[in-house]
C-alpha cells in the first residue's frame, strides 16, 4: 500500500496549551486535520503549574475566536469578559473544554523527542521540501512511535526550561548541587507543604519581573503570620524609579498594585534588597544553609531557600534536524526578533505579525506562542492567537488571509506575568484594563481589526 500524499497527512501541533489548542481550532475551521501532542496528562499542563496565580488580562483577552466557535455547540459560554481568571480558571473553564471538544485530535502523555524530514537529515537538500515530516514520540510507557505530518506547529512554550540564577545565563557554581533548596516557580503558599517550606525561613528571590513581585508579596503576607519569614531580593541592577513598575500611574491596575505590594514588602522590612548583584556561586555553610556569592566577591548572609525567577528560554533540542532561522540573541525567528526585542519593545509595541515573520528556511515548520518569542518576555496570548490564525491560513493555501495581519494591541508595559489582587473586587474589569493601556489599532491589509490582549 502506498503512503498517503503529504496533503492528506495531519498537521502536528506540539503542546495543548492556549496557543496550541487555538491552532487546532483554526485548522479544524479550515477543514485540515490537526493532531495535538501534549506531554502532560491534561490540557494546559504548564498553566496548571501556576493555577494559583491570577492573570493580568481579563477573560475577553485570553480566548480565541475560532476556539469559541468550536466550543459553542456544546453550550460553552465565555466567563464574564471583564473578570480576571487564575491559571486554574483558564485551564479548567476554557482549555480543558476546548481540548475535550477536539476529542481524539488531542493525545496526552506524548512527548515529542524529534522532528525531521522523512529520510533527510538537516544537511540533505535533494527532494527535501517534497518529503513529509516525521515526528518521533515517546509514550507514557516508554515505547517509541513515529508519525508522519504535512506540517508542524510547535506551541510547546518555554515553561519547562526556566532560566538559571547564574549571571552569565548558565547555572551558578553549586546551583545544581543545591537543587533540593532551589525552586524556579512562584510558590503556592495555600499548599500546606509549600507554606511549611518557606514559613519562618529566609528565602532569596532572584529576578526583577512580575513573578518576583508576586513572590515578594506572597512572602510578605506569610511573614505577617509566620515569625522569622524574610525575603532577600537579589537584583542585577539597582533600584530606580521604574523598578516596581508604574504603581498608581500604571494603566494596568493589577500590575501597578503588584509592584506597589513588592515595594511595600521592602519598605516594611519583610524583604531586603541586594542590588547590582550578579550571582557567581551557591555555597553551603556548616548548618546546611545556602550562601550566595556574587561575581565581585560579595557574600550574602545565609538563606534557607532560593526562588529563581529569571525568565524562560525555548527548548530547541528536538528540532535539531530541521532548519530554523533564529536570532542569535533572543532565539526567536530572525524576522520577528527585532519586533519583540525587550530592550526596545513592550507587549503593546510589538508590531502585528504572522506567517511571514514566523517562517523558517524549513518550509511548513513554525514556532508559535511563547516559544516563538525565544527569551523575550513580552508575549501576549492574543498575539499568539493571531499567529496561528495566519499560519493555518497559509497551510490551507489562503495567502491573502495569511498575510492580512490585523490586531488591536494595548500600549506600554511589559506583560509577561500574572496579577495579584488585594481583594476580590480588584479582580473586576476597570477603565484602562486589559494587559497594558488604552488600545491602539494597528492594521495591515484588508478587513476590520479584531481585539487583542492577554498575558
Amino acid at each position: 500500500m502506498s503512503a498517503p500524499a503529504t496533503g492528506q497527512l495531519p498537521v502536528v501541533v506540539i503542546g495543548a496549551g492556549p496557543i496550541g489548542l487555538a491552532a487546532a481550532a483554526h485548522l479544524v475551521e479550515r477543514g485540515i486535520e490537526p493532531l495535538v501532542l501534549e506531554a502532560g496528562p491534561a490540557a494546559g499542563s504548564a498553566v496548571r503549574d501556576w493555577a494559583h496565580v491570577r492573570l493580568f488580562s481579563p477573560w475577553a483577552e485570553v480566548t480565541d475566536p475560532a476556539a469559541e466557535k468550536l466550543l459553542a455547540p456544546a453550550g460553552w459560554v465565555r466567563p464574564d469578559g471583564a473578570t480576571y481568571p487564575t491559571g486554574g480558571d483558564w485551564a479548567e473553564q476554557y482549555l480543558q473544554p476546548l481540548a475535550d471538544a477536539l476529542g481524539d485530535k488531542v493525545r496526552y502523555g506524548t512527548t515529542v523527542t524529534g522532528v525531521a524530514r522523512a529520510g533527510r537529515d538537516r544537511i540533505v537538500d535533494s527532494g527535501r521540501d517534497e518529503q513529509p515530516f516525521t515526528v518521533h514520540l515517546r509514550l507514557p510507557d516508554g515505547r517509541e512511535e513515529r508519525l508522519a505530518a504535512r506540517a508542524v506547529i510547535d506551541a510547546s512554550g518555554t515553561w519547562s526550561t526556566p532560566g538559571p540564577m547564574g549571571a552569565n545565563g548558565l547555572p551558578a557554581l553549586g546551583e545544581n548541587a543545591s537543587a533540593d533548596r532551589i525552586s524556579y516557580r512562584v510558590p503556592d503558599l495555600e499548599d500546606p507543604a509549600v507554606r511549611a517550606r518557606y514559613g519562618g525561613k529566609r528565602t532569596a528571590v532572584v529576578g526583577s519581573g512580575a513573578s518576583a513581585f508576586t513572590t515578594l508579596a506572597y512572602l510578605a503576607e506569610l511573614a505577617k503570620e509566620e515569625k522569622g519569614t524574610h525575603a532577600v531580593w537579589i537584583l542585577r541592577r539597582g533600584i530606580g524609579a521604574d523598578t516596581y513598575g508604574g504603581g498608581e500611574a500604571d494603566q494596568l491596575p493589577a500590575r501597578g498594585a503588584l509592584g506597589l505590594r513588592a515595594k511595600a514588602a521592602v519598605e516594611n522590612g519583610y524583604a531586603s534588597a541586594a542590588t547590582g548583584f550578579r550571582t557567581e556561586a551557591v555555597e553551603r555553610d556548616a548548618d546546611g544553609r545556602l550562601i550566595i556569592v556574587a561575581e565581585d566577591g560579595r557574600r550574602l548572609d545565609p538563606v534557607h531557600e532560593i526562588i529563581v525567577l529569571t525568565g524562560f528560554r525555548p527548548d530547541l533540542s528536538f528540532l535539531s534536524e530541521v532548519r530554523l532561522g533564529l536570532d542569535e540573541r533572543l532565539q526567536a525567528p530572525t524576522a520577528l526578533a527585532p519586533l519583540i526585542d525587550p530592550n526596545v519593545h513592550s507587549c503593546g509595541t510589538v508590531y502585528p505579525h504572522g506567517v511571514n515573520e514566523l517562517s523558517h528556511p524549513e518550509r511548513d515548520v513554525y514556532l508559535v506562542g511563547m516559544k516563538s518569542y525565544g527569551r523575550a518576555p513580552t508575549f501576549l496570548a492574543m498575539t499568539g492567537y493571531e499567529q496561528v490564525r495566519s499560519i493555518t491560513a497559509a497551510i490551507a493555501g489562503d495567502r491573502e488571509a495569511a498575510e492580512r495581519v490585523e490586531l488591536t494591541l494595548q500600549e506600554t508595559g511589559v506583560c509577561g506575568g500574572a496579577g495579584l489582587f488585594d481583594d476580590p473586587d480588584a479582580a473586576q474589569g476597570s477603565a484602562g484594563g486589559g494587559c497594558c493601556a488604552a488600545p491602539t489599532t494597528l492594521q495591515i491589509g484588508i478587513g476590520a481589526p479584531v481585539s487583542s490582549g492577554g498575558c
